[in-house]
């Protein structure tokens, strides 16, 4: 689990059960969940139940799920995740944002870091991202951590009663 990476703002660094709690307060905020990936109602056990999972991903290095963490103030902002298909040499970059800390550039930041750790570190040939259509915040992160739109895809996920277009970002090592 030895996978931390620093930024100007934050440490990137595996979660520990100690976060759960706040994980749970930050995830299962209604306005995270309405334009994200994430599950809603958050638990504290299905929190704790996740990061019990993060040790095995990273051990494997199928995923590096890390915490945000705020230097200055040691606080939890959000996580990124870079999830890795050795096979085809990708990874998915994936995240969220605790809404206290929204606008305020930490997931760009923190984005542009992972990319790097997954083209130079891991060695990775792409690293892509898929956003809901309607949360431009999250393609803006994308973009500033290099990756350029590629296509969206039409009711491509049933979220909160609804089906909902997923716009798709990437970036190829070579380029």
């Amino acid at each position: 689990m030895g996978v931390t990476l620093h930024t100007e703002r934050l440490d990137l660094q595996p979660f520990t059960k100690d976060l759960a709690q706040q994980v749970t307060e930050l995830a299962g905020d209604e306005a995270v969940a309405a334009t994200t990936f994430v599950p809603h109602p958050y638990t504290l056990e299905v929190a704790e139940e996740w990061i019990a999972e993060h040790a095995n991903w990273i051990d494997s290095r199928t995923a590096f799920t890390l915490a945000m963490i705020l230097r200055e103030t040691d606080e939890l902002v959000g996580t990124m995740t870079l999830r890795v298909d050795q096979k085809h040499s990708k990874g998915e970059l994936a995240y969220w944002v605790g809404k206290p800390f929204w606008n305020k550039g930490y997931a760009s930041e923190a984005a542009r870091k992972i990319v790097e750790f997954g083209l130079n570190d891991l060695d990775l040939h792409r690293i892509w991202s898929a956003a809901i259509a309607t949360n431009p915040a999250s393609t803006k992160v994308m973009q500033k951590a290099g990756l350029s739109y590629e296509g969206t895809l039409k009711h491509d996920l049933y979220h909160r009663g609804e089906y909902k277009d997923i716009d798709v970002y990437g970036l190829v090592k070579q380029e």
